[in-house]
């Protein structure tokens, strides 16, 4: 078990905006940084990430917290596993306690895959490197290509010895279960047999976001016809194909720097030419290209480079991958190599200047790109050379930027001879179809939605009582230390003429300090159960701590009720990621009037509680045989209660929807 000086260091140390820029493109937005979701997918910015608060918010799916719980939304860590991440990026000693039973027994299955993979990764190398088989087959092998010890080890390539069981009999030993060998995929198991998949193959591991094994890809390198070249990981709770791009945790920090990122095919392109210097590269790892792909890289970069081999055979195919880049907002170039060249042959036969001179000179922009290829084919038929302009244009409706569009639209029309006022009537055609085919999708969905909603379901109504305890929350977490002039009207007899009036008083207090006496005095307490948990932690804190900060507070707190804290205070952040500033729309700072902010609360939740409780009066004297004389006159005294708090407010009520 970690200890407790350990994780306060790490929660000292790490800083949330570094942490979150390993994993997104985070841009400056005032004092804070926006980025697109990594939640959700997206278009526009709603990603918030407070540095000053060291706090994120993503309002697009309502996660929020610190480095830790990013760490745990997004690469399904445990806690203890975040803080050892942060330990190792920090540089930060590990110190440890005894673990008891109760909390090994806590680690679950998804976590023992992760174990078993990370156990795999080191025996592969240690078999590489260690072995005479490793070093004769597996290490020789990646000599060959011309990779060095440095990027072998930074890689962490392995081998896997040419025998059925050597494995899974190793791990058996070592005390990992058969149950998790079987779900990453590391041993295949058949009635009473069992075997290791990845027999006599060069072993590439294949990391997430953050550095953790997923699973593998292993290359034979026999000539058995039989046997695929290729073998990767079958899917599990850690490894989805659709969702990982082969060296991405080496590439992500050049991606953002470079702005840009080198789409390859295979392994051995993305280690190739990151050896040589080129170290923003990925690889799909020989899967079609995916949405999830293309979003992971969209959180770095706008720009994606896509290098195919020379004589690749399934060149027009992999223009569909074009189409899917396009459709999420990116910007594409295309870049091919000489006939019989590769990335991987290319970038080992040349410098890294070389590399980047001829990257930057036949990187074309996909319009040129596909025009001559699918030109090419049309080979001066007029049929087919409709063909290809009508797939060219397709490809441009797939943009979402309709100025980009128009730009790509007068492009085609220079390359293909054609007038624009055709290529742009073609555009309109296929986005009307387009449109009535989603708005056909969308009525059909609508019509789904009118089903349920009519079979009983009734409209959310605003839950008022939750409003103001999570802004008192709010207004703790923000002032609660702050010393504040308040200004109560206390009721008291005219002289003269005997009428009751409200004369004002002020005095000055902290703001815990205000809200707690008010709402002692009414007895007042809190419905929600989290915000009473956080009401009452706040209060004592503040009462002990005159240096009370609000990023300590949330560290202490548990994943819920830090990410309810986060959601709270990154409310009003959300008016940074549209600019309202740039178009004269300023929102209200609640700074300038706090003490009035608080006043208006408390008086607000005593209204709220007043409607409520005549509400219970009101239901009571529905009943028969009751006597209501009495019930009426409290009723008539909370309103009257009611009439003196909106005189306080310095406006009418009107009346909560209760029952």
């Amino acid at each position: 078990m970690i200890s407790q000086n350990t994780i306060s260091q790490v929660f000292e140390t790490a800083r949330v905006e570094e942490v979150i820029g390993d994993f997104v493109q985070l841009k400056r937005a005032g004092s804070n940084f926006k980025g697109l979701s990594p939640f959700s997918d997206e278009r526009t910015p709603s990603f918030m990430v407070s540095p000053s608060k060291q706090i994120w918010k993503d309002f697009s799916s309502g996660k929020g917290g610190n480095a830790v719980t990013f760490l745990m939304e997004h690469e399904h860590f445990t806690y203890p596993e975040a803080i050892r991440y942060l330990a190792k990026k920090y540089n930060i000693e590990i110190e440890e306690t005894e673990q008891t039973d109760e909390e090994k027994a806590k680690i679950d299955a998804r976590e023992s895959l992760y174990l078993v993979s990370e156990y795999a990764n080191s025996y592969f190398q240690k078999i590489l490197h260690s072995t005479d088989q490793g070093k004769a087959i597996g290490l020789s092998y990646f000599k060959e290509r011309g990779f060095t010890d440095e990027i072998i080890k930074k890689f962490q390539l392995g081998y896997s010895l040419d025998q059925w069981q050597a494995f899974t009999d190793d791990a058996l030993g070592k005390g990992y279960k058969l149950e998790f060998l079987e779900k990453t995929g590391l041993t295949i198991v058949k009635e009473d047999k069992r075997f290791d998949r990845f027999k006599g193959r060069v072993m590439f591991p294949i990391h997430s976001m953050s550095g953790r094994v997923l699973g593998f890809g292993g290359r034979i390198l026999t000539n058995d016809k039989k046997a695929a070249k290729y073998l990767n990981s079958p899917e599990s709770d850690i490894y989805h194909k659709s969702k990982v791009l082969y060296g991405l945790y080496f590439a992500k920090q050049t991606i953002a720097k470079e702005n840009n990122c080198y789409l390859v095919e295979g392994y051995t392109d993305v280690i190739q030419f990151y050896q040589t210097g080129v170290k923003n590269v990925v690889s799909s790892s020989g899967t079609a290209l995916t949405p999830e792909q293309i979003r992971l890289i969209n959180r770095l970069t706008a720009n994606i480079t896509v290098l195919f081999d020379g004589d690749a055979a399934g060149l027009r195919a992999s223009l569909r991958g074009i189409d899917l880049i396009l459709e999420q907002g990116m910007n594409v170039k295309v870049c091919t190599f000489p006939d019989g060249e590769d990335p991987d042959s290319f970038a080992k036969s040349n410098s890294l200047a070389e590399l980047q001179d001829y990257l930057d000179a036949n990187a074309k922009d996909f319009i040129q790109f596909k025009a001559s290829i699918l030109v090419e084919e049309a080979n001066n038929d007029p049929i087919k050379k409709a063909e290809t302009i009508r797939d060219i244009v397709n490809s441009i409706s797939k943009i979402p930027d309709a100025i980009k569009q128009e730009v790509y639209i007068q492009e085609c029309a220079q390359i293909m001879d054609i007038s624009e006022n055709v290529l742009f009537s073609t555009l309109a055609q296929i986005s009307k179809k387009d449109f009535q085919e989603a708005n056909k999708n969308y009525k059909k969905e609508q019509r789904a939605f009118d089903v349920v909603r009519n079979s009983g379901e009734t409209k959310q109504k605003i839950d008022v009582q939750f409003e103001l305890e999570r802004k008192i929350i709010e207004i703790l977490m923000l002032y609660g230390n702050r010393e504040e002039v308040f200004e109560d009207l206390i009721l008291k007899e005219d002289d003269i003429s005997g009428d009751l009036l409200l004369e004002p008083v002020k005095q000055e207090a902290k703001v815990f300090e205000k809200i707690y006496l008010d709402l002692q005095e009414d007895e007042m307490q809190f419905s929600n159960e989290g915000f009473k948990t956080l009401y009452y932690s706040l209060i004592d804190q503040l009462h002990q701590k005159e240096d009370f900060s609000t990023k300590d507070f949330i560290n202490q707190l548990g994943q819920d009720l830090a990410s309810t804290v986060t959601s709270i205070l990154m409310e009003d952040e959300k008016y940074n990621l549209h600019d309202w500033h740039r178009n004269n729309i300023i929102p209200k700072v609640k700074d300038d009037t706090v003490s009035q902010l608080v006043s208006q609360t408390i008086l607000s939740l005593r209204c709220y509680l007043i409607d409520r409780k005549v509400a219970e009066y009101k239901n009571q004297t529905l009943k028969p045989d009751l006597d209501s004389t009495t019930i009426i006159e409290d009723v008539k005294d909370y309103l009257g209660l009611k009439m003196l708090l909106s005189r306080k407010l310095g406006k009418v009520v009107g009346g909560y929807n209760v029952k």
